[in-house]
């Protein structure tokens, strides 16, 4: 017998008490624990663009990310089937818009290796290409950096890099006429020489740029918060993101120098002086999402040094002339060998490449098949998002940096 405590007149048998809780532990038994799916996106400012998420929960733990895609559809391959290929240049402007003069090149490229003229293009054009094409890398990247330290809860990188980015923008809209979809760079040439003054602006913005980015790595990169959100998060191992396709900063990140530019070595690349940063897990994990990080941070520093050589042998080795012509090589009317080309390139977010098919009659693609970088790392989210936390998933997300224009071409 056992007396309650507060009802000392009423007595319990020992064994009744037993009984009961064995039939409260079968009750208990009885409960069933649901998931839940929620849906982040496709106007979720995290998702990075009109990505939608099916993201099935357990509590706050997360067991399964589905993306869903085709709310941003460009058309590009469809387009492309219908157009001389000259033509098809601006639409490429449209695919990963943050990156347009790295489609530029990847595409006129392409259509170079097809016309065989890609060794007939002047020098001082193949720098050009390279010097506004890394400057487009590093303003890339700076949104990819300003926006993840948004995505982690720091305002003040946001705000310093879309500054630092606006002297790129200014110039390169100095170049092209365009602010953010340039097609400058054509078939066979050029739309425009640089600017007079051009070469010494790049300089003046590169002594200016590297104190800003030696700061914005104090403030964000070797933040202690910052670390701790990132360090041993969404790791990728470098035997998944081979499998999965990934490329660019997703695969560098994991450990792998695997940089196109040196590659394939194409236009000048072989003959410029840079590194290839690789994920080393030096706060964590190799492969996670500070690793993915802290290779776009190095890799502005690098695009920095390309632009330096760029300047210099446009200045020294290969400077303006009255009689340049950046046009001289255009055709009028491209209507290339009947063949299949692949052509790729090494644009901010990974490989981008194009695939054509010409019958040989017609200055129109039978087929232009677009390969987008974001597309294949994308893919791997469900894979490394598996037993995460839901705010951690914001962090996956950014550290892929993905654009849904070229996602869903």
């Amino acid at each position: 017998m056992i007396n309650l405590p507060g009802s000392e007149k009423t007595e319990i048998p020992y064994e009744e008490l037993i009984r009961r809780a064995a039939e409260a532990k079968a009750r208990l038994s009885d409960l069933k624990t649901q998931e839940m799916v929620i849906n982040i996106g496709p106007q979720h400012p995290s998702t990075h663009g009109v990505l939608r998420l099916e993201v099935v929960t357990d509590g706050e733990i997360i067991l399964e990310v589905i993306p869903h895609l085709g709310y941003l559809h460009r058309c590009f391959e469809k387009h492309a089937e219908s157009l001389p290929y000259p033509q098809i240049l601006p639409y490429t402007d449209r695919m990963d818009y943050l990156a347009s003069m790295n489609n530029n090149l990847a595409f006129v490229m392409g259509v170079e290796k097809m016309l065989d003229i890609e060794e007939k293009i002047p020098p001082r054009i193949q720098y050009i290409r390279v010097l506004v094409s890394e400057m487009n890398r590093i303003a890339s990247h700076m949104i990819a950096l300003g926006t993840y330290g948004l995505d982690i809860g720091a305002v003040t990188p946001f705000l310093w890099c879309f500054r630092d980015r606006e002297h790129i923008m200014t110039m390169l809209e100095w170049a092209s006429g365009s602010r953010m979809l340039y097609n400058y760079i054509w078939v066979g040439g050029l739309f425009f020489d640089l600017p007079v003054g051009f070469e010494e602006r790049v300089q003046e913005f590169i002594a200016y740029f590297r104190p800003k980015m030696k700061e914005l790595n104090r403030l964000i990169t070797d933040n202690v918060i910052f670390v701790k959100r990132t360090a041993n998060v969404g790791v990728l191992p470098l035997h998944t993101a081979v499998n999965f396709g990934c490329s660019g900063p997703v695969l560098r990140g994991s450990g792998l120098k695997w940089d196109l530019r040196k590659v394939d070595g194409y236009s000048v690349y072989p003959e410029l002086d840079f590194d290839i940063p690789v994920g080393s897990g030096l706060m964590g994990t190799k492969g996670d999402c500070w690793d993915r990080f802290k290779v776009r941070v190095d890799e502005v520093e690098e695009s920095l040094k390309i632009m330096e050589q760029c300047v210099e042998k446009l200045l020294k080795a290969y400077p303006r002339t009255p009689d340049f012509d950046p046009r001289a090589l255009c055709p009028s009317k491209v209507r290339p060998p009947k063949g299949e080309f692949y052509v790729r390139a090494e644009n901010p977010r990974g490989e981008t490449g194009f695939y054509f098919i010409a019958d040989g009659r017609s200055d129109i693609p039978f087929r232009c098949k677009a390969r987008a970088a974001s597309f294949c790392n994308l893919s791997v989210l469900s894979e490394i998002s598996k037993g995460v936390l839901i705010a951690d998933l914001v962090a996956i997300i950014g550290s892929i940096d993905i654009v849904l224009g070229e996602v869903d071409r």
